[in-house]
């Protein structure tokens, strides 16, 4: 069977196609882009007045499962990302167990091909129980189905541990995702550290604890000479770490959320739980910061930090209320609604970060 997708506007930065043309896709895979192709005998779509893009990807994603089945599962997880536009999606270790072995991993790997919407890639844990003292099997997670590691939700605050992740990850040439933060500093926190935090009594989680880590990351990554990617950057301070980074060449990049990008904290007067995250929303001027980056290709891609959580968890007093906000469903329109529409960003830029620079 052959499919004929037609009259669309196709947007592939990494093909420099931008144009309005034909898709003939042969045995699920692209024969032919051109215009006027035929559609006799052929299963026909069109795409008239459409946008047509590489699958998007978000790679940061917390699908719970296994173990914690009442928040989400493989399945709703991948129901949400299809509903929201993505293709794929990559999960994020803090699972019950911990996916820090070839099981675990292949469990996931498992499920996914029998009720997932999408393709779901397993990123494996960087240490044993996500506990920063001993490395997990790499080589061994990898063959299991492992597309990266992160200790995500806990930085990896050892910083020879940290050293050594680069390095086998530099010889395995695979990657190490990073949440930077200096749980020193940031310690009881739960929003983040200024005005608002004193005006509602909440212990505050200032923007250095995240500056600190990504100045030693990004040192760490240059010194061995190793790919790093930094997760959910919140700050102008970690907006300058990265760009001195990338003028100097070193491998890094880095992702940003839509939380981060158009929610501050101004925003938790109401002790809206629902927007309490890690890292915290942080103010109006982190937010154009990290705009601005976006819109100079200083930030790589966009992600959720999709992390679900039951109803009755997250109704409970603000500093009771566990980390985390959905994202998947809504993040696609989000972007095309306050950067695409508002002519900030161009719908090249958001194919880029969502499509080319994840895969």
């Amino acid at each position: 069977m052959m499919l004929l997708i037609k009259n669309g506007h196709i947007i592939d930065p990494y093909s420099r196609l931008d144009k309005k043309s034909d898709i003939l896709i042969k045995n699920k895979k692209i024969a032919d882009i051109k215009e006027n192709i035929s559609s006799v005998d052929k299963k026909t779509i069109d795409a008239s007045d459409k946008i047509v893009a590489p699958g998007f990807i978000d790679m940061h994603v917390h699908l719970r499962d296994p173990g914690q089945e009442h928040k989400e599962t493989i399945e709703t997880g991948s129901k949400a990302a299809a509903k929201g536009g993505f293709t794929s999606i990559a999960c994020m270790p803090n699972t019950v167990p911990v996916n820090d072995n070839s099981g675990t991993t292949e469990y996931i790997v498992s499920k996914a091909k029998k009720r997932a919407s999408v393709n779901v890639f397993p990123i494996a844990a960087v240490s044993m129980g996500q506990k920063g003292e001993l490395l997990t099997e790499m080589a061994d997670l990898i063959k299991s189905g492992a597309i990266a590691f992160s200790d995500d939700g806990y930085p990896v605050s050892n910083s020879q541990l940290m050293r050594r992740c680069l390095e086998y990850a530099r010889e395995l040439n695979t990657l190490i995702i990073e949440h930077c933060e200096d749980l020193d500093l940031s310690s009881g926190g739960v929003m983040n550290e200024g005005y608002q935090s004193y005006l509602l009594g909440l212990r505050g989680i200032p923007d250095y604890s995240e500056t600190v880590m990504v100045a030693r990351n990004i040192i760490l990554a240059e010194k061995t000479n190793s790919r790093l990617h930094l997760a959910h950057l919140s700050t102008t301070g970690s907006v300058e770490l990265i760009k001195a980074a990338k003028n100097k060449r070193l491998k890094i990049t880095s992702e940003v959320t839509p939380h981060h990008l158009f929610l501050d904290d101004s925003l938790l007067a109401g002790y809206d739980t629902n927007l309490k995250v890690n890292p915290p929303i942080r103010t109006k001027q982190d937010n154009k910061s990290l705009i601005e980056a976006v819109r100079r290709g200083i930030i790589d891609v966009f992600a959720t930090d999709h992390a679900p959580h039951s109803p009755d968890e997250k109704e409970v007093e603000f500093s009771e209320a566990p980390f985390g906000i959905n994202g998947l469903e809504t993040a696609v329109s989000l972007i095309l609604d306050k950067l695409v529409n508002k002519n900030i960003i161009s719908l090249n830029r958001l194919v880029e970060m969502y499509s080319c620079n994840p895969a």
